[in-house]
């Protein structure tokens, strides 16, 4: 659906009101003069438009139709301009959607997309941002993928369709055990050869759906791996243990045997090796030096990160770039280690295979056909399956096929976190180190079980400047001015409430989430002040809640008052940003089939040798970064599988 003249012209007229000529001297650089057509956004945002579905297309072409009908091509000035925004985001919550998503992409380019000559964008200086510290090496690939024809079908004793933190603990597990394993990715594989240390490229290669993506309703920004290895290669390398009240949750509520006793400690212990987690390579860059130096101040708790990373090849300075792919290579992801045993072991692995529908004869599993490569049609014949495509994936796969039963998609959770940035008196050099090397566990269980982690971010150019709420012109760049001198500390809220994930007439994902529950806002307004009185214990001299209208904080004003203000604020559009990097919980596990997909060792209940083996089989959130408990519970699922799993009454004692 391209734009036609009128609508590209108005296009051009947004960005550049949203990063518009500034006149303020000295403006060494040249940030303070230079817009979004300097930089070429108006033609980036075309073509992220034109990647779009068809109904979001035509959404945003209306849009820009009703701002050239308000006559923003007419006002002679800057403010003018802002308010037909402002207008148009008050005239419905569509509109409003609409122009967020504009802007979010106006600002994603304007400070994330680098120059196609130099591989820099201008604005990176402004940030002390140094750009990608390593080139990319020439690293052999281990793993050697199949390139099935058109039409082809394997035969395999079990096909695993995903290839991140679950699938790739159950193919090792099966294919140790002797079993024929194939595994479906659909993303591309990827290592320290292809790796650039640049965000937009990252995105659009390794990311689902080509990075941030917010929820159908525009509530949640969501995060999500696609490609060989999953979430693994591009997440943030926090390994934590599954807390023993989820655990508790999991067995007496759910009845998942055995994880809360010994024998599930076994499973942790087993993954945790494997991948070499260790919180000796987790070095405290300048936000985590200021969350510890707050924490200790109001008497809170801090501690290192365990992460899953090997001294070899090590770099704090390369490791500000782990969402970008690790191009120091430390980094103990998926493909490094259980995928790579399981090929060892003679699985086979297919990339850019896009799993359509399982295949049930008899009413069991026989097999997965999909699509390879864009076109091709292929399959793999298998008499297990299992589904460990992702709480966004799995869902759709199922639903595509019409197993799983009522609750497929249902129960979506997502770890929803909101932001606070301070800014400091120093360079913090956040663009350095892992995004993940310290956190708080201090709120972790404030009620029932339920409550938040106070941790760090991965520091992005784009991110940040799509993050920031934008107010106004000449308002978000002096934002953007502080960023060189900022923090931004996150609340991880273990939700109590859930969304859906549902597909559309062609079969895609479409999740949907609102964060309304009672139990969560109680928490997230409890988060609010936390991280408010964290920055201020830390010694920040400005305190900015990422919300629209960006409630602030400067050094002399009221504490109390700015905390009330914010928490006044709507968790959602109109109010409080939330992103989630987190997905869990549309296929989960329980004894209901009413409530659950599959039974307490992941096995569908409506259909045997289909299982699930992902974070979609979480009864309930961890409440904590989920890879780790990912991993247990596919290696529990994958012992099952192959009959190994202990009795209860053994596992016990």
């Amino acid at each position: 659906m391209a734009l036609t003249d009128s609508q590209r012209a108005t296009l051009r007229l947004f960005c550049d009101t949203v990063v518009p000529r500034i006149e303020r001297e000295p403006d060494p650089g040249g940030f303070w003069a230079r817009t979004a057509s300097d930089l070429g956004v108006p033609e980036g945002v075309e073509q992220l438009i034109d990647s779009l579905d068809e109904q979001f297309q035509a959404g945003l072409c209306q849009l820009l139709d009703a701002i050239d009908a308000q006559g923003i091509a007419r006002m002679p000035s800057q403010l003018s301009r802002e308010q037909i925004l402002r207008n148009l985001s008050l005239a419905s919550p569509e509109a409003a959607g609409g122009v967020q998503a504009l802007l979010g992409m106006t600002l994603f380019l304007a400070y994330g997309a680098p120059d196609p000559q130099t591989g820099r964008n201008p604005n990176w200086e402004l940030f002390a941002y140094p750009g990608p510290v390593l080139p990319p090496r020439q690293v052999p690939k281990p793993i050697e993928p199949l390139a099935p024809e058109d039409g082809q079908t394997l035969e395999a004793d079990a096909v695993v369709v995903g290839s991140g933190a679950g699938g790739s603990v159950i193919a090792a597990t099966l294919a140790r055990a002797g079993k024929k394993v194939v595994v479906l990715e659909a993303g591309g594989y990827f290592n320290e050869s292809d790796f650039l240390g640049l965000e937009l490229p990252a995105y659009q290669e390794m990311y689902w759906r080509g990075g941030p993506t917010p929820t159908a309703d525009g509530n949640v920004n969501l995060q999500a791996g696609t490609t060989l290895g999953g979430g693994t290669v591009i997440n943030w390398t926090n390994c934590l243990r599954t807390y023993p009240w989820v655990r508790e949750q999991w067995a007496r509520g759910f009845g998942l045997e055995g994880v809360d006793t010994p024998d599930y400690e076994r499973h942790l212990d087993t993954v945790l090796e494997r991948i070499g987690a260790t919180d000796a390579l987790s070095d405290l860059n300048g936000p985590q030096q200021m969350m510890k130096r707050g924490c200790e101040a109001l008497g809170w708790d801090f501690r290192k990160v365990v992460r899953n990373a090997a001294p070899e090849g090590y770099s704090f300075e390369s490791a500000g770039h782990l969402g970008f792919g690790d191009q120091s290579g430390s980094k103990n992801s998926a493909d490094k280690t259980w995928l790579l045993d399981a090929v060892q072991n003679g699985a086979d692995v297919v990339v850019r295979a896009h799993a359509d529908r399982v295949l049930v004869e008899g009413g069991r599993a026989a097999g997965v056909e999909a699509t390879y490569g864009g076109s091709a049609k292929i399959a793999v014949r298998a008499p297990q399956v299992v589904v460990a495509c992702g709480a966004l994936e799995s869902p759709a796969l199922l639903l595509r096929t019409g197993i799983g039963g009522p609750a497929v998609g249902n129960y979506f959770r997502l770890h929803p976190s909101i932001a606070l940035f301070g800014v400091y008196g120093e360079d913090t050099n956040a663009f350095q180190g892992a995004p993940h090397a310290g956190l708080s566990h201090e709120f972790e269980n404030v009620e029932d079980g339920y409550g938040f982690l106070i941790e760090g971010a991965h520091y992005t150019t784009g991110l940040t400047g799509s993050a920031v709420p934008w107010t106004g012109g000449a308002a978000h760049k002096e934002m953007m001015t502080t960023v060189r001198k900022g923090a931004s500390f996150i609340a991880l809220t273990r939700d109590h409430g859930h969304g859906r994930v549902v597909i559309d007439g062609s079969g895609q994902s479409v999740p949907y989430y609102e964060m309304s529950d009672e139990m969560d806002q109680r928490h997230a307004r409890l988060a609010v002040e936390k991280i408010a009185r964290l920055h201020h214990a830390a010694g920040a001299v400005q305190i900015s809640y990422l919300a629209d209208g960006l409630p602030m904080w400067r050094i002399g004003d009221d504490l109390d008052a700015f905390i009330e203000r914010a928490q006044r604020k709507r968790l959602g559009p109109g109010g409080a940003k939330l992103f989630s990097a987190h997905q869990m919980g549309t296929c989960r596990m329980g004894t209901d089939p009413q409530t659950s997909v599959a039974n307490p060792w992941g096995e569908l209940h409506d259909t045997p040798g289909v299982f699930i083996g992902d974070g979609s089989a979480f009864p309930t959130p961890s409440g904590t970064n989920p890879m780790i408990s990912i991993m247990a519970l596919a290696h529990r699922t994958a012992e099952a599988m192959v009959g190994t799993r202990e009795p209860a009454a053994v596992a016990a004692k």
